[in-house]
């Protein structure tokens, strides 16, 4: 079926329009992951499945957005596959390598911590392939379980409790208050960074309201025809980069004809190839999820962490920082940003002297920083590009850094312009 595009003489009419679902959907798109495991990273997934493109009444790229945000979806479960691809070579023997990673899915143990802390084991979703069972009843009650061959990991939320279940080591981690601190117009949870590390991306949901954000005036968006994902009716919103320099080569999702629900999430980059992200329902249901669902009570002889108590003990410190905190942290060195939309680069001083050859002193973690960074010369000096198919960062010799998802000529560009 031929792309559905907004007419020229359309177009400037809808602009702001656009802009303002846009906002909308940003905003009310309802979460069907645990307390929102959300955005900030994120090929293998099967292609749009079904016998041929749907027949649908044709729709234009703001109707689209606009059903997105309109889209009140309460109640839903179903599988996901999630596949991520940033062209990372093989961690191999790096993680025991770092420190402070073990256990089950790697999480960060020190002291009496658990391999069921979802700051850290839910990270596995930011590489390869992965199956998750999602539920969701209202905004009190989600479900996530990111299944292995051998192994099961659930997080539950079920009013003020939330926990998480690794089957592998026999862990459990508990917290409380999940419901507190909750805005009362959308009902999203203001507390859950707390507990979940909200820079991970769970389901098409997410991904899509993430790059809903990202509209402005320096994207295409359009109708892309449509498909069927999960036996379910779909349009596909394409999103894209008007100018070029960006590592995005577009993102494609497939939003569900007749709850506006986004069932499928396609991140493909500019360079070719397979996707960056690619996550998509398999099987969907959007009728009400048992209520034993969210029920959970800890095995016999599993141990129990107690999250306010391991927070008390320090035991986040080595997990993942979240992105409003890692935002925080470059604000204070200064964060800079240059350019605009999806060429945007952000600038800070890392408060060291660059990278050199052999700075950790691990032939492992020296072997993985050589195999991301190529060596660069400019009118800034030189430094390396740390680079993967999405997110590169240029680090000059005298601790300046250059990061965003566009290629290696782009930051070289940034930082001559700097000087």
């Amino acid at each position: 079926m031929a792309p559905y595009e907004t007419d020229d003489s359309a177009k400037a009419d809808e602009a702001e329009d656009m802009r303002a679902g846009r906002r909308k959907a940003a905003r009310y798109v309802v979460p069907v992951t645990v307390l929102g495991v959300a955005a900030a990273t994120i090929g293998l997934v099967p292609a749009f499945a079904g016998s041929g493109d749907p027949d649908l009444p044709k729709i234009s790229a703001q109707e689209l957005v606009e059903k997105i945000a309109a889209s009140d979806v309460q109640q839903v479960s179903g599988t996901v596959k999630i596949s991520t691809d940033l062209g990372l070579p093989d961690l191999g023997g790096l993680e025991s390598s770092l420190g402070g990673a073990g256990g089950a899915g790697g999480a960060s143990r020190g002291g009496d911590g658990s391999s069921a802390d979802p700051s850290s084991k839910l990270l596995e979703l930011a590489s390869g392939t992965h199956t998750v069972r999602v539920a969701a009843d209202g905004p009190d009650k989600q479900k996530l379980s990111l299944l292995d061959k051998a192994s099961e990991y659930s997080v539950i939320h079920n009013g003020d409790d939330m926990w998480a279940y690794d089957s592998q080591s026999n862990e459990v981690f508990h917290s409380t208050g999940a419901a507190e601190g909750k805005d009362q117009k959308s009902g999203r949870d203001q507390k859950s960074d707390k507990a979940l590390p909200e820079d991970v991306p769970a389901t098409p949901q997410k991904l899509a309201e993430e790059a809903l954000k990202a509209v402005d005036d320096t994207t295409s968006v359009t109708v892309d025809g449509t498909a069927q994902v999960a036996g379910r009716d779909a349009y596909k919103l394409l999103i894209k980069p008007k100018e070029s320099g960006s590592t995005v080569g577009a993102i494609s999702i497939a939003v569900d004809s007749k709850t506006g629900l986004p069932l499928k999430f396609t991140l493909t980059p500019a360079s070719g190839g397979a996707a960056v992200v690619d996550a998509g329902f398999t099987q969907v249901d959007f009728g009400k999820p048992s209520a034993s669902t969210f029920d959970f009570t800890p095995p016999k002889g599993a141990k129990v962490t107690e999250g306010d108590k391991a927070e008390a003990r320090g035991q986040h410190d080595n997990a993942a920082p979240s992105g409003e905190d890692l935002g925080k942290e470059l604000e204070g060195g200064g964060l800079k940003t240059i350019g605009e939309g999806w060429n945007s680069i952000a600038e800070f001083d890392t408060g060291g002297q660059g990278v050199p050859s052999g700075a950790t002193g691990n032939g492992d973690v020296d072997g993985f920083l050589n195999s991301l960074g190529d060596q660069v010369k400019g009118e800034f000096g030189s430094g390396t590009v740390f680079k993967t198919r999405l997110i590169n960062v240029l680090i000059t010799d005298d601790g300046k850094a250059y990061a965003g998802a566009v290629t290696k000529d782009a930051l070289v560009k940034a930082a001559n312009a700097a000087q």
